[in-house]
């Protein structure tokens, strides 16, 4: 018996006439994110000056507190502008310093022994989530039970990839490589965002991605779906995949996969993150509710009140990150959905259909730090059995 609060009907909303959408160059976020451009720009001594104004106001003319709190923020742009030398991640170093610098500012009020203590703690937070949780990618093992699926049917093992937002092969895109490779799934599922924003046109990072896509393969397939429009560029996408024949990307279209005598349906459909026009495509290819097992790949998790009301039975969805920074208790400071944190990250019932939102393998791109805290990457491993 499905509560209020999960019930697609109740969750249905009307955002025709929304003019701010996530995920497109009208959000607020994409603009913000643009702006970081701006203060990359920078001159050095220009920007080391303002890091010290940062330093200074809070001291209130406290020449020692303020060449303290102004260490900790040359420490904080130090380690940022290491990351691409290490081959971590590869954003601007400035943009993330400064929002570093504003939240260090808080602290700086303190008298001197907290400021100490509180600006080392900071200093662990970064090394920890700009270092090292971003790298920690593990899987994360989920199970669906059918009764779409005729009993004996052998588990549908079932892999999702979701957000790789790859700016160059790291270790991260190898650990990728190494569990696909272990865990040998039987169809492998990717919800889009392929590159990192700042690196839509950069050939270089075309081949890094297509030598990712080139070694995914399963009995079934691997199935594909663009994620955000300014990310997943169709003329870039089309480069990316040319030639790779063991990748299928699926454009506003099913495929029906034999799986042991058993039908089962793939949908794909490309987001504009508008759930009204994306929802129309949706209908027209199932036209209500569909007999076999039907997993949806789209990139938002937004469609999902439309497509539970539509009959899918699992559908999988990324751009969320989970958030990439969440706090105890509260969760995801953002999410980018029309939603806000109702589907911000995991598994979620609407009506007789799973969402899933994964929490991605990389980050957003651009000037928005490349940092995770409370929220590693991942990829999902679904078994899918008989009732």
């Amino acid at each position: 018996m499905n509560d209020s609060k999960n019930n697609p009907k109740t969750l249905l909303k009307d955002f025709s006439n929304h003019t701010h959408f996530p995920g497109t160059i009208t959000s607020r976020f994409d603009t913000l994110v643009r702006v970081t451009e701006a203060i990359d720009r920078l001159p050095t001594p220009i920007f080391a000056g303002i890091l010290f104004l940062f330093a200074l106001m809070p001291a209130r003319l406290d020449w020692v507190n303020a060449l303290v709190l102004y260490a900790f923020l040359l420490g904080d742009w130090l380690l940022l502008a290491l990351l691409p030398r290490a081959h971590k991640s590869f954003g601007p170093s400035k943009p993330p310093t400064l929002l570093l610098a504003m939240m260090r500012a808080l602290a700086g009020v303190l008298p001197f022994s907290l400021n100490l203590i509180a600006q080392s703690i900071g200093t662990a937070l970064v090394i920890y989530g700009f270092w090292i949780e971003p790298h920690r990618l593990g899987v994360t093992i989920q199970s669906l039970r059918s009764n779409k699926l005729k009993a004996h049917t052998p588990p549908l093992r079932v892999m999702h990839l979701g957000d790789l937002h790859i700016e160059r092969i790291t270790e991260r895109e190898k650990q990728l490589l190494t569990h696909v490779q272990q865990l040998k799934p039987d169809l492998i599922l990717f919800s889009g965002d392929f590159l990192s924003l700042s690196c839509v046109n950069d050939p270089v990072v075309w081949e890094h991605t297509r030598t990712i896509l080139g070694q995914l393969n399963a009995p079934l397939g691997v199935y594909v779906v663009t994620g955000s429009p300014p990310v997943d560029q169709l003329p870039v996408v089309e480069k990316l995949l040319t030639g790779l024949d063991n990748v299928r990307w699926l454009r506003d279209e099913r495929v029906m996969l034999d799986y042991h005598g058993q039908t089962i349906d793939v949908v794909g459909i490309t987001c504009t993150h508008k759930p009204h026009k994306d929802g129309a495509r949706l209908d027209s290819i199932l036209h209500g509710d569909p007999d076999n097992l039907t997993i949806l790949l789209y990139h938002s998790p937004d469609l999902a009140p439309v497509a539970a009301e539509q009959g899918v039975d699992l559908q999988l969805s990324g751009h969320t990150h989970g958030g990439q920074v969440r706090l105890p208790f509260f969760g995801a400071i953002y999410t980018s959905s029309l939603y806000g944190k109702r589907f911000e990250v995991g598994r979620h019932r609407l009506g007789e259909m799973t969402l899933y939102v994964t929490r991605g393998v990389g980050m957003e791109g651009m000037g928005a730090p490349r940092v995770r805290f409370l929220c590693p990457p991942e990829i999902v491993l679904w078994e899918i059995t008989p009732q």
